[in-house]
């Protein structure tokens, strides 16, 4: 299995940016289109991207402002029980984002676009958490493939 991992600061509190990666109004801020779910260890989420592109995950791990976890259940085939993470540590009110996507069944080239727009969708919630920047969903990726 492959995975995709990110480390990078942001200047913000950890709860800000657990809010970012947790909720679906910060995730509807710099990755989703629609979200629905709440942050809680078992819960379900539906992640919306657009007409052919609802899909579902349940949550596997839940530490207020320290770590979320997502397990895709109904995605593509490559996303396919794949899990989506973020550990974080504040440290004088900066955080240290550690994101991960994990479980990837191959080096395919849908792969290595999704390295591509995990670096672009990373950068837009460090914008938004920093500077409250929000991108519309119709263009978050523009420039990134």
């Amino acid at each position: 299995m492959l995975h995709i991992r990110q480390d990078f600061p942001i200047n913000a509190s950890a709860r800000r940016v657990f809010d970012a990666v947790s909720t679906p109004t910060g995730l509807d801020s710099w990755w989703t289109k629609t979200c629905t779910g709440s942050p809680a260890e078992g819960a379900e989420y539906t992640l919306g991207f657009g007409p052919e592109y609802d899909w579902h995950a349940v949550v596997t791990q839940c530490i207020p402002d320290s770590a979320f976890e997502i397990r895709l259940t109904k995605a593509d085939s490559d996303w396919q029980d794949s899990r989506v993470g973020f550990e974080l540590a504040e440290t004088n009110g900066s955080t240290m984002v550690k994101f991960q996507h994990v479980g990837w069944p191959e080096a395919n080239e849908h792969y290595w676009i999704s390295c591509l727009c995990w670096a672009r969708y990373l950068d837009l919630l460090k914008r938004y958490v920093e500077a409250g920047e929000t991108v519309p969903y119709e263009t978050r990726l523009d420039g990134a493939l």
